[in-house]
């Protein structure tokens, strides 16, 4: 007799490393642009990264944290799904447009464009 398939429990250390490392990133860009972060909006997004990172096999969310540039996708791929970069559009889109002077790192950049594009 077959039993049903049961969901692979979520990888701990993966979600919580990723979870941990998005709120932080989330941190220093608003802390940057000098704004206070729409809390409501933050932990949704990192809500939508948790349960997109549960769907996945452990060996894909393990490949995805692994690697930078997927873990940043991943990031902005929340971000925009959870509407957060609806919030303080304009005031970051104006400040978006002098990217150089904000002194985010490079890599904040898959964050600021969800902003302005």
């Amino acid at each position: 007799m077959n039993e049903p398939t049961r969901p692979t429990p979520p990888h701990p250390d993966t979600l919580h490393f990723m979870r941990e490392e998005f709120r932080r990133h989330l941190d220093v860009f608003y802390a940057t642009l000098k704004l206070a972060p729409p809390y409501h909006s933050v932990e949704r997004a990192i809500l939508h990264l948790t349960n997109r990172l549960k769907a996945l096999p452990v060996p894909e969310r393990d490949r995805i944290a692994a690697d930078p540039t997927s873990r940043w996708e991943a990031y902005r791929d929340a971000i925009i799904a959870s509407g957060l970069n609806q919030k303080h559009r304009g005031i970051i889109a104006g400040l978006a447009k002098n990217h150089q002077a904000l002194n985010l790192p490079p890599e904040y950049a898959a964050i600021l464009n969800t902003f302005v594009s």
